[in-house]
Formats: structure tokens, sequence, C-alpha cells
């Protein structure tokens, strides 16, 4: 059951991260997750080290550091998808 919200939590995570970016990415929604997972580990050990993991009640600041840590993810995974990938639109046109 674990994984299944470590799933969960990294697509969210990921698909908020990609509203957040301006622009177009043009990575797939298996990566946006994988990326979204990266990011929310990212956060995580952030705040482990702000010591902030744990507080009472919602801890704000960790998902704050999560989202921006899949931000992040997101963004540099986005360049190297279009660096391996090459992008096709510009190609093309």
């Amino acid at each position: 059951m674990n994984w299944l919200w470590v799933v969960v939590v990294g697509l969210v995570l990921g698909l908020i991260a990609r509203a957040i970016i301006p622009g177009e990415q043009r990575i797939p929604m298996s990566l946006t997750t994988i990326f979204g997972i990266l990011g929310s580990v990212l956060g995580n050990a952030v705040a482990g080290w702000l010591r902030v993991a744990d507080t009472r009640g919602i801890d704000w600041t960790r998902h704050v550091l999560q989202v921006i840590g899949a931000v992040a993810v997101v963004l540099v995974g986005d360049m190297f998808w279009n660096a391996i990938r090459g992008d096709r639109r510009r190609r093309r046109a």
C-alpha cells in the first residue's frame, strides 16, 4: 500500500510541477510521475537537513520543499529529455 501512495504523490507533485513551470513540457506521464517521486525524495531530504521534517500538525514547510524539489527535477528532466530525444517540432518547422 505504501508504494501506491508513493506513485500517487509522485504523480500529483509531477503534475503540480508541470503546471508551475511556464511553457510546454514534452515528457511522458510516466516520467512526470518518476520525476515527482524524485522531487518528493529531494524535498524530504532538504526538510530533514533543515530539521523541519517532523512538526506537529501539517508539515507545510516539508510539502513546499517537495513541490520545489519536483519543479527542479521536472525542469532538469525535461531539458535532458529534449536533449536526448531532440526537439522534433523545431526540426520539422
